[in-house]
């Protein structure tokens, strides 16, 4: 009898492909769809409903059975309000991260169990191995779609019964077999913008929930240059939305950018041309999940990512005793941000994951 595998179908062509394929291997395959958010968008027309027609339209010529489950409260609670937390203190998460690890390899794999599944699948670019009863989150085929960053807080039971059908092919490839097979989403745009939340003007998404305080702008040597509409609609070496062209003496020597946030006195300091302020020395990070397992030694060197398709940056990394991390770095980096992940890797092995507290410059 072939095994069960349960695929997380997002309406997406990703999604999609991994079912397809899933199918072609010979497994027995079933279509989850999670509804994590509920609200219409700026038309008035709930996207969430977009998505399952297409999974609907593509499930139904891959002859396989699909279900739906309500995960709204869930990533409320668990993804949403930190979200929101980390925003009013001045801080600027990724949800991604948090939703795979609340979300995606926590109530979907409990509902997969539910339906009888030996595996649970998603349209991830990464690749999962197993040796001697260790599971190893590792990159992608695909460098630029590599996905592994946003699942450094995996743990190895969420990982342990795991398929990441996409993990050998290269997004051109998958767009193909969508199109030779007549999947409705095979030319359907990537999702960007908040995880299950989508592309919206972020500005007024969050002010729908967190009131603005606007404030004043300030350069490094405290002169006023301008006033910001809230500190959490900015993020350090931002350069668009700051309305600071046109300030006399100063139109020459590059733009303005966002280099630090004064949550105390709600002030946003910027810097005209000059980045150096932006590139720091080394970072704390807290709460460090280990994937694989934790390293032995103290002190180790290692590769790192501090945000989303940055490529690999060498570090030195010293273990804190609270589970902590200092991570020093070869090069300066620049716009190292708290809030953000930052990530570490030995060779193609994603060695896990944790908050970036705070950068030294």
């Amino acid at each position: 009898m072939s095994k069960r595998v349960v695929v997380g179908m997002s309406g997406g062509v990703d999604s999609s492909v991994a079912a397809l394929l899933l199918k072609e291997q010979g497994y027995d395959v079933v279509g989850l769809y999670m509804l994590n958010w509920e609200e219409n968008d700026e038309n008035g027309c709930c996207t969430a409903e977009e998505d399952y027609a297409d999974v609907r339209r593509v499930c139904g010529l891959l002859d396989i059975p699909y279900y739906t489950v309500n995960f709204a409260k869930e990533y409320m609670d668990r993804v949403f309000s930190y979200f929101l937390a980390e925003y009013k203190a001045g801080r600027t998460p990724n949800p991604d991260v948090l939703c795979n690890r609340e979300i995606k390899f926590g109530p979907f794999l409990q509902e997969a169990k539910k339906l009888g599944a030996d595996y649970i699948a998603t349209g991830h670019y990464c690749k999962i191995a197993h040796e001697n009863g260790v599971h190893y989150l590792q990159k992608a085929k695909d460098q630029n779609k590599d996905q592994t960053y946003f699942l450094n807080q995996l743990s190895q039971s969420q990982l342990a019964d795991v398929l990441f059908p996409l993990q050998d092919m290269e997004k051109p490839e998958i767009r193909r077999i969508a199109l030779e097979n007549g999947l409705a989403t095979a030319k359907k745009k990537d999702s960007t913008g908040i995880c299950f939340i989508g592309e919206r003007n972020f500005r007024k998404f969050l002010s729908e929930y967190l009131p603005a305080k606007p404030g004043k702008i300030c350069d490094l040597s405290g002169k006023v240059v301008g006033e910001h509409e809230g500190l959490m609609y900015y993020t350090l070496g931002q350069r668009k939305g700051l309305y600071l062209g046109g300030i006399k003496g100063e139109d020459e020597g590059g733009r303005w950018f966002v280099v630090r946030k004064d949550l105390g006195t709600n002030t946003l300091y910027v810097s005209h041309g000059d980045e150096t302020p932006l590139y720091s020395k080394s970072c704390e990070v807290s709460g460090f999940n280990w994937i694989p397992f934790e390293r032995g030694e103290k002190t180790f060197e290692c590769m790192a990512k501090f945000r989303y398709r940055q490529p690999d940056q060498p570090v030195l990394v010293t273990k804190k005793e609270d589970g902590g991390l200092h991570i020093e770095f070869k090069g300066k980096q620049r716009a190292v941000t708290e809030g953000q992940y930052a990530v570490l890797y030995d060779g193609e092995n994603c060695l896990g994951g944790g908050v970036i507290e705070s950068a030294e410059y």
